[in-house]
């Protein structure tokens, strides 16, 4: 199985650690984030589509052509700043089947991400404080996925999207708008799939985002908590 990480933006709310970096090799415990994430990765992964841009070649050299001990595979999202959406279409080409989707920048726990890949449609979620800041997470009657609203004035729910999704191939025949700031958001194809599929939603225990400088010490203080 696969999984296609994205992991080509500049990430301008990092800097000063992206201004020479990308961030996904800006190290929490001593590891990068991408270190985490794939070491996080169930067995049934077996390669991984890396789809880079800002600062690929570090990101290349960094992975090589083997990364714990998948598979890589890398494509260029030429406009970098053209939404998750445009990053995953990327990679279509590459993509042979079912499989798993996540974000670089998003520390996951391991059990369940080997839950959500037994699936044949399914995607993480956690309850968020300030869901208002994610895209937020509707359901059905029958608790799947109903639509993702992003950053919503009025949270409809505290669930909200935090990647990780298992989908079929049909996921990237799904075209969508650009938002106001010009990005083709993934999140709106989830949506148009979701309607299509009953996407069971799995809730993950451990969920590190790391969007800003002072989440490194929040993550580190999970991970590698110092003792005194």
């Amino acid at each position: 199985m696969q999984c296609v990480i994205l992991a080509a933006g500049k990430g301008t709310r990092m800097q000063p650690l992206t201004d020479t970096l990308p961030k996904p090799l800006v190290e929490v415990c001593g590891k990068t984030i991408l270190d985490h994430i794939v070491e996080a990765l169930p067995a049934d992964i077996t390669e991984i589509i890396l789809v880079v841009g800002y600062r690929a070649p570090q990101i290349k050299d960094h992975c090589g052509k083997e990364f714990h001990g998948r598979l890589v595979q890398y494509v260029e999202q030429d406009n970098f700043a053209g939404g998750t959406g445009d990053a995953l279409l990327c990679a279509k080409e590459l993509i042979t089947g079912k499989f798993l989707f996540m974000y670089a920048d998003d520390i996951h726990g391991a059990a369940a991400l080997a839950k959500v890949v037994q699936e044949d449609h399914a995607m993480l979620g956690v309850h968020s404080a300030t869901p208002e800041l994610f895209g937020v997470l509707v359901t059905n009657g029958d608790g799947t996925l109903k639509e993702i609203i992003e950053k919503p004035a009025v949270p409809p729910s505290t669930l909200v999207n935090i990647g990780g999704f298992v989908v079929e191939p049909k996921l990237l025949e799904y075209t969508a708008s650009k938002s106001v700031l010009g990005e083709v958001l993934v999140t709106d194809m989830f949506s148009a799939y979701a309607a299509e599929y009953p996407v069971k939603i799995i809730e993950q225990d451990v969920w590190l985002p790391i969007g800003f400088p002072e989440d490194v010490a929040k993550a580190e203080a999970v991970l590698c908590p110092k003792v005194d």
